[in-house]
């Protein structure tokens, strides 16, 4: 088993976004916008992964059917919602998916895959990786289950909650894994370094993203979309001088429901008015980054 635990300071050099070599995307974009639908099996049998309705007397019961039931109203109806909104601008999205939905909601999978979505590895089920007792075994499992599924391994992985310990890293480039979304530390690429070669650090996300806004901050449903439009037009005056990706997260249980789908709805409304902006997947993304000549820069 891989024992390298290097921090990940010891794995990526800092590079300032003022100081390194100007990235060029295709048209002279600005903007790459990077949407991600995530989709997870909670296993009710386990503590249920995020809570709306907090046990009686605060002391935690299973099963938890209410909360599990909170999850599955996303998977039976909130997905269709928001994958109708991407349909409508003919965005294709990466689905970060547990490897266990290919099995526990074949539909689901089944109409990303239709629709030439990404398929990112989010762990098998939806516990922090912390917990995994054989993370090597987990990632095999959870890529091979996509590659069965899809006909195509993963190229990208982000841990459930966004967990990973100090060598996971490691095991996921060992497993064939080419860039994490798990290092949200930059607006751009960036390359870090594994025991089977570089790995691509993706500029995923945790402000446009409606886990914390929602379900940790408790913000009203109309925080996403401000934020969106505050980030994106910051980041369009930016991206004249050095390209910047934003990435746009949603949970189907979220955002997908009846009093929020209509921000999620606005927020790609008013990015896609705007010229010289890019919808790439996560596997686009990595595949132009790679093509630039930037070998200099971390």
């Amino acid at each position: 088993m891989n024992t390298d635990s290097r921090a990940p300071a010891e794995r990526v050099p800092y590079s300032s976004i003022i100081s390194r070599p100007r990235l060029k995307l295709p048209g002279n974009a600005r903007v790459v916008v990077w949407p991600v639908v995530n989709v997870e099996h909670w296993d009710i049998h386990r503590p249920m992964a995020r809570q709306v309705l907090p046990a009686p007397t605060a002391t935690p019961v299973l099963p938890d059917i209410a909360n599990w039931s909170w999850h599955e109203y996303g998977m039976r109806v909130g997905f269709w919602r928001l994958k109708q909104a991407l349909d409508r601008y003919g965005i294709k999205a990466t689905l970060s998916i547990n490897g266990k939905v290919c099995e526990s909601y074949p539909e689901v999978a089944g109409a990303a895959r239709d629709a030439g979505w990404e398929f990112m590895g989010h762990g098998y089920i939806q516990m922090p990786t912390h917990q995994v007792d054989d993370q090597p075994a987990m990632i095999a499992r959870t890529v091979e289950t996509i590659r069965q599924f899809t006909g195509k391994a993963p190229v990208g992985w982000l841990g459930p909650g966004l967990t990973q310990t100090f060598d996971t890293v490691d095991n996921l480039a060992k497993a064939g894994i080419r860039y994490i979304g798990d290092w949200c530390f930059d607006d751009q690429p960036t390359r870090i370094d594994t025991a089977s070669g570089p790995m691509v650090a993706m500029p995923y996300t945790v402000e446009l993203n409606d886990i914390p806004i929602v379900a940790v901050q408790h913000h009203s449903a109309q925080e996403l979309l401000r934020r969106i439009k505050d980030s994106f037009d910051r980041l369009y005056i930016e991206g004249v001088h050095q390209p910047r990706i934003m990435c746009i997260a949603v949970h189907p249980f979220l955002s997908g429901v009846p009093h929020r789908i209509k921000y999620f709805e606005d927020a790609l409304a008013y990015v896609a008015q705007h010229p010289d902006v890019l919808f790439w997947t996560g596997d686009q993304i990595l595949e132009w980054f790679e093509s630039q000549d930037v070998a200099q820069v971390a």
